[in-house]
This record gives structure tokens, C-alpha cells and sequence, in this order.
């Protein structure tokens, strides 16, 4: 196994000037992870030059990156209001316009960056490519090492809330014996990972990276979670069946038969003879494909276009809100007053993570490699937990997630929660993660 530097306190994590845990004479460089990238990490060079070495990461934002953040935001050429009175025009005026004044004037990022570089921070280089990763081992003994995947609009602060209550569970109501370790790869072209600068990575190989990942860190036995683009990588890994992996935690299934996706295809009324959730599923996805696709279209045909989001934080806040109706109404609502599941440090922690990364466009590549059907089942055979939260897509039958996994060891309707679920209700999440895999341990 190879180590795994584990510091406990902000001081040991200054990894300039102070020997690291894991490689004891290495001195850190500061370096961009692309010309163009706005964000500085701290790495330790590759011992010997060996690049798939297990390297610190630690985050650094310029003051100076900051303050042009801001200046940007001040300098936002504003559009018309809708002429309508909801939001079936897009993200409303009103909502961006809170979103600016609280991000141009109370938003502190070093709040999220003290967070990041509590945590222990890696980059390693897996076929050729930087892949940045949490990896946080709990003190518990037999802990069960699990993966989680973030997707689009998401990253690795969407698991950040998670951590704790799966590593340290008697400190959040659970046992000893439900510990996790976790590991939270950022996908290829966003967070800190590397940028793709040739074609071929999908989720099939991104699945390879992350099985390579889970062998690199030593772990013989583990498990996987994903949602969004999680699922699709998860479910990737699933089929590739290697010998670790002993099962695979979803919260946005690929479930929808043949027959459901024929009718939503091409239009056409509901098959007969549904029951009343498998009408509600379909309705929800019915909506999803008149209105809701629009994004993904875009990157999936041309993600080289999307300029404005690269240049124009607030053109990027407003792509990435619109992502889902329901989630763009909650977050409608934080920046309205409301108290929600997430806050407005929450959603702006993650959208200034893009900008300060720069990978509105390389995150947006991932739309353009996948040949996948999203919602098509993959045939998965080995152990797989479903978690259906309300206001996700669409919300999986029970009936669906059978027939599309014949191994399914968990299925649970959970009363609240949407796309984001890990980010929005984490202790919901992490109570389904440890009922999911209680058989495997």
C-alpha cells in the first residue's frame, strides 16, 4: 500500500518549507495546472520523476484572482427582465441579480479553501493524466473504502458534507462498525484534475482511472457511489467487474425501459397499464425532455462554444443553475432568503471552484465524448443500492430499478431531496450509504 499522509493539523498542511508525510524530502513548487487556469495549487513534485507517484495538493487562490472575480461581477452588462412571472424562461433576473451583490460583496472563498486544505489532498497520474482526489481513512478499524463521483454541474464540494459523517459515524448517530474510507476523485477536465487535451475520455474510461485509483491506494475491497455523471462512471466500473469491487451505491439509476424511452423519444402519450409511479417517473421525464435538455444538447454537439461561460462569471453561475426546475427553484429561494438544504456559500463555493479552475469548457467535453444512453439500464450484475430522492430527474420505480439491476440489495423512496443529494441532505445520504452496504461488510 502506498502512503497516504494524513495530517491533523493547518500547520502540518503547509507542505512549503515542511517535509511531507508521505514523501519526507520533497519541497513544494507552486504550479498552474494549465496556462489558462486561474487557480494555483500547491504539488509536490514527483519523486524521481515518477509522475504516478501519490503527490499533496494544496490550494492556493491569488488575492489578485479574487479581486478580478469581483471586478468582473461588478461589471456585468445586465439583460432585460423576463416577460413572464416564473422561471420558464430560464434563471430569472431577480435571482442573478441577488447572486451578484451577495457574490461581489459578502462571499469569502477562503472560507471553502481552509476547508479544501484541512482535508488530505492528492494528485496522481493515471493514463497520462493529472487525477486530483480527497482521501480521508477513518480511524475505525475495518472501515469499508468507498469512491464517490461527483457530476456536471458538481464537484468534489458536492461530497464535502458527507465526509465526516462516513469516516467518524459515531459522531453522527452510527456505529463503528459503518465506517467508510473516502475517496473523491475529481472527474478529468474539472476541480483540480487534469484537462484532457486529446479525445477519449468517457465515462468507460474514466471507470478504468478509477478502478486504477482504488488499486493504486491499495484497497483489495471497496465500493462505489455516483450520481449524474457519477452513475455513469460507477456503473462503468460495475461492468468492468474487477475483483474489488463488491458493489455500487446510485442515487440517479439508469433504469428506463425500452418501451418508456420509445414513447419519450419520439413524443408520444404514456404505454398503458402503468402504475401510479412508474406514470409519475415518466411524467418527470417527460418533462425533462421537453424542457430541460437544452444544456446538454449544447455541450454534447458544441462545447467549444461556450465562451461566455469562460469568460463571464455571471453567465457561468446562470448555465450551471439552470441545470434541473427543481434545483434552480431551491436555489431560487436561498438567494431569496430562504433556508434550504444548501446555502448561498454552498452553491457559490462550488461555481467559483469552475472559475477559479477555468473548466467551464473542459468540463463540458465530457457531453461530447459520451456515446451513452443516460437513462438506459447497462446490465449491471453485480450488487447495486438505489437511493430515490423526490425531486431528482426522475424519480425510479421500484419496478424499473429491479428489472434493470438483478442483483438490487437496497431500494429506498427517501421523502426529501433532489439532484445534488449528497450536497443537499447529507445526513439522509449518509444513513442510505451505510444501509446500502451493511450486507457487504
Amino acid at each position: 500500500m502506498l502512503n497516504d499522509p494524513h495530517p491533523q493539523t493547518p500547520s502540518r498542511r503547509r507542505f512549503v518549507g515542511v517535509a511531507a508525510a508521505a514523501i519526507a524530502t520533497a519541497s513544494l513548487s507552486r504550479l498552474a495546472f494549465a496556462e489558462t487556469s486561474h487557480a494555483i495549487t500547491e504539488i509536490a513534485p514527483p519523486p524521481g520523476g515518477d509522475k504516478t507517484a501519490i503527490r499533496p495538493l494544496r490550494v492556493h487562490v491569488p488575492d489578485s484572482q479574487l479581486a478580478d472575480l469581483r471586478r468582473r461581477i461588478n461589471a456585468t452588462r445586465w439583460p432585460e427582465r423576463e416577460t413572464v412571472t416564473d422561471a420558464s424562461q430560464g434563471v430569472q433576473l431577480a435571482t442573478m441579480q441577488r447572486l451578484a451583490r451577495y457574490w461581489a460583496t459578502d462571499y469569502d472563498w477562503r472560507k471553502i479553501e481552509t476547508r479544501l486544505n484541512a482535508l488530505p489532498q492528492f494528485v496522481t497520474e493515471i493514463d497520462g493524466l493529472d487525477i486530483h482526489f480527497i482521501h480521508v481513512r477513518s480511524k475505525h478499524q475495518n472501515a469499508l473504502p468507498i469512491i464517490v463521483t461527483h457530476g456536471w454541474p458538481g464537484s468534489i464540494v458536492e461530497q464535502l458534507k458527507i465526509i465526516d459523517p462516513l469516516t467518524r459515524p459515531t459522531a453522527h448517530g452510527g456505529n463503528a462498525s459503518d465506517a467508510f474510507d473516502v475517496v473523491i476523485p475529481s472527474l478529468p477536465g474539472y476541480g483540480f484534475s487534469g484537462k484532457p487535451t486529446a479525445t477519449g475520455w468517457d465515462p468507460a474510461r474514466i471507470a478504468r482511472a478509477w478502478v486504477a485509483l482504488m488499486q493504486r491506494l491499495g484497497y483489495k475491497r471497496y465500493v462505489a457511489q455516483g450520481g449524474d455523471w457519477g452513475n455513469a462512471v460507477t456503473e462503468q466500473m460495475a461492468l468492468l467487474t474487477p475483483p474489488g469491487l463488491l458493489g455500487i451505491h446510485t442515487n440517479m439509476p439508469a433504469t428506463v425501459p425500452d418501451n418508456i424511452a420509445k414513447a419519450l423519444k419520439f413524443g408520444d402519450p404514456a404505454p398503458a397499464g402503468l402504475s401510479p409511479d412508474e406514470q409519475h417517473a415518466f411524467d418527470q421525464l417527460d418533462f425533462f425532455y421537453k424542457h430541460g435538455l437544452g444544456y446538454a444538447q449544447e455541450m454534447a454537439g458544441r462545447p467549444q462554444t461556450l465562451y461566455g461561460i469562460e469568460d463571464s462569471p455571471i453567465g457561468l453561475a446562470s448555465w450551471m443553475l439552470d441545470h434541473d426546475a427543481a434545483s434552480q427553484a431551491l436555489i431560487a429561494r436561498v438567494f431569496n432568503g430562504q433556508s434550504e438544504g444548501l446555502s448561498r456559500d454552498d452553491v457559490l463555493d462550488n461555481v467559483t471552484l469552475y472559475w477559479m479552475t477555468n473548466t467551464a469548457i473542459s468540463s463540458a467535453r465530457l457531453y461530447w465524448e459520451n456515446k451513452l444512453n443516460f437513462f438506459e439500464p447497462k446490465h449491471v450484475t453485480i450488487p447495486v443500492a438505489v437511493s430515490v430522492f423526490p425531486d431528482e430527474l426522475y424519480a425510479a420505480p421500484r419496478t424499473w430499478a429491479a428489472q434493470a439491476y438483478p442483483k438490487l440489495i437496497h431500494y429506498n423512496r427517501l421523502p426529501k431531496g433532489g439532484h445534488f443529494a449528497a450536497w443537499e441532505q447529507p445526513r439522509i445520504f449518509s444513513d442510505e450509504i451505510r444501509a446500502s452496504f451493511q450486507s457487504m461488510r
